[in-house]
């Protein structure tokens, strides 16, 4: 994999056609919009994870394309697996052996959480407490389990607690862990990551080559409200409330149309740094043009990539301020469109390629 040596800065139009780009929790999912001009809004978050789905789903996860923000991850045990193929120590675990023969009857019939294990050796048992378990979340399971549990057992287990002792790492084994985190996961060595976690060993922080702005409408966008109907219920309670009509009620937001534009630079310097490679820059054009195509849903309606502009420097510094070769790509409505805007075609979009010196410009309209 070659290094990056080349500044880039680039433009990413795209857009939706009855659907939510994305719903605003805090804000029952509605649309995000700019309260001051009604424009839409797309987080840079949303995009980095329509990114990494396309990764994840175009590389099946295999190192070094692996992704570590991903759905259902536990972040902690990535740093614990690469802690452990560096060969570095995370600390010292707890073995409590058990010869009272009905406490391991008890011990083996018991559903341990992650972190604890039981092994039954001729007739004595060892109740195991890894270096690096959860304390916090045994605690909490001991508390939901205590049916189970006996007082007995619930003190062995306390006992290990104590005993298992995480280690912290060294400065210098803190940074082989950061380099490896950047190795296998594709995420980190583009976007970056902190991972200074509490419950598993510090692999630092990494600030990411690739950096995203939010995504702003070029018009202003209108939120639609629907009524939907399910033609069943959760529950037999709900059934006979309902006479046994059996609907449920609910709200579905969309933006009749809406087209989006977003910008993103890209740094040699930091590239270098995390070991983001040509290979790993051709994989994320690659997933800004086709990261739509396979994140359809119900409630994102048409949504596709229209335009990809990129401007490569001839050197790693960059030949000229990112805000002004921006201001090269512009999108206006076509003459004679009148009302609201319902598709793509309902604009142009124009791009000043002239005088850009050492600059190159490489514009993908779809």
């Amino acid at each position: 994999m070659s290094n990056l040596e080349k500044r880039y800065d680039f433009v990413l139009l795209f857009d939706v056609q009855d659907g939510n780009p994305n719903g605003d929790p805090d804000a029952g999912n509605l649309p995000r919009i700019d309260a001051e001009t009604g424009m839409g809004l797309v987080t840079d978050v949303c995009l980095k994870r329509k990114v990494r789905n396309y990764v994840q789903l175009s590389k099946e996860c295999k190192r070094p394309y692996d992704i570590y923000i991903k759905e259902k991850a536990v972040l902690g045990q990535a740093h614990f697996t690469a802690f452990k193929e560096l060969g570095i120590n995370t600390g010292e675990e707890a073995r409590k052996i058990i010869s009272n023969q009905k406490m391991i009857e008890a011990l083996s019939d018991i559903p341990f959480p992650d972190g604890i294990t039981f092994e039954e050796h001729e007739e004595q048992g060892v109740l195991i407490v890894a270096s690096d378990a959860d304390k916090k979340e045994i605690k909490e399971w001991m508390k939901e389990n205590g049916n189970i549990i006996s007082k007995e057992i619930k003190k062995v287990i306390d006992e290990a607690l104590k005993e298992a002792k995480p280690r912290k790492p060294t400065a210098e084994e803190t940074s082989r862990g950061k380099d490896k985190m950047c190795e296998d996961f594709y995420d980190i060595r583009t976007f970056g990551a902190v991972m200074s976690l509490k419950s598993a060993p510090n692999c630092g922080q990494v600030r990411g080559p690739v950096q995203l702005t939010f995504a702003r409408s070029i018009e202003p966008i209108v939120a639609l409200e629907h009524s939907i109907t399910r033609m069943a219920v959760a529950t037999e309670a709900e059934a006979e409330k309902q006479s046994g009509d059996n609907r449920t009620m609910g709200r579905k937001y969309t933006v009749p149309y809406g087209l989006y534009r977003a910008h993103g630079f890209i740094s040699a310097h930091l590239a270098n740094q995390t070991g983001f490679s040509e290979d790993d820059l051709n994989l994320f054009w690659e997933a800004l043009m086709s990261m739509f195509e396979h994140d359809r849903s119900a409630a994102r309606g048409m949504m596709a990539t229209r335009g990809l502009c990129v401007f490569e420097h001839s050197t790693a510094l960059g030949n000229a301020p990112a805000h002004k070769l921006f201001e090269r790509v512009v999108v206006q409505r076509k003459d004679g469109s009148t009302g609201p805007a319902r598709s793509f075609d309902d604009y142009v979009v124009t791009v000043n390629d002239n005088d850009l010196g050492e600059v190159k410009l490489n514009c993908k309209l779809v």
